[in-house]
């Protein structure tokens, strides 16, 4: 999904408004949305968040060639880890989730230890996969747990103590060939050249449309929450 580059700048469009001045980037991979991020929108810390080993050791190579007046650090671990560090780091006002809750096994207490570290008023932005029945040898094969139902995402972020300031369905469109390649056919691969023709071709119009209308179902569940 790194290529998906149109897709990533539509997830930060949403997520801009409610984003703070010390943000966490959970499960940042090889950093694309964190760059992204630092693109558009001036912050004062950004700690990118990473348990594999592989992708933290290219993460800390391109955090090490921005160009940024931001404090951008690299973690090696879990962010239920990281979060027992933080007493020699400002409090984050933003943690963010892009495509990475569904890979936790328990969800909910990592919300709740999101909810825990957030500074008062502090915001939760997710982007997680949608729709149980979606679910296919891919997900299985990439480590996901669940895909997740609008409401059910909803009501873990209230458990946890969250207020949802934004919650909907994300790519109407993106349903239907993955129900096909993903379910019918049972594919476990996600090719380049694919995700490229959709970001480029698809993503644009749907942006447009979705703006105006909230979809009723959607590939995705986007979400932003509030610590209160």
């Amino acid at each position: 999904m790194a290529e998906a580059r149109n897709y990533h700048r539509w997830i930060l469009d949403i997520f801009q408004p409610y984003l703070g001045q010390h943000l966490i980037e959970v499960g940042a991979g090889l950093g694309s949305f964190s760059e992204l991020i630092l693109g558009r929108h001036v912050c004062q810390t950004l700690s990118l968040v990473e348990p594999s080993k592989l992708m933290y050791e290219r993460l800390v190579t391109r955090t090490q060639r921005l160009k940024t007046n931001t404090r951008v650090e690299a973690v090696h671990g879990t962010f239920a880890a990281f979060a027992s560090q933080l007493k020699t780091h400002p409090k984050p006002d933003s943690i963010i989730y892009v495509n990475v809750l569904e890979h936790i096994e328990d969800d909910m207490a990592e919300m709740v230890s999101a909810w825990q570290t957030l500074s008062p008023g502090g915001r939760v932005l997710i982007f997680v996969p949608a729709l149980s029945w979606l679910y296919g040898k891919f997900d299985e094969r990439v480590g996901h747990f669940r895909r997740y139902a609008k409401g059910d995402l909803e009501e873990k972020l209230r458990r946890a103590g969250f207020k949802i300031l934004r919650s909907t369905y994300f790519d109407l469109p993106g349903i239907l060939p993955w129900w096909i390649k993903y379910r019918v056919f049972k594919s476990e691969t996600m090719e380049q050249e694919a995700v490229r023709f959709y970001d480029r071709f698809i993503v644009p119009a749907v942006r447009l449309i979705e703006r105006r209308v909230s979809p009723p179902l959607g590939k995705n569940v986007i979400a932003i929450a509030q610590k209160v």
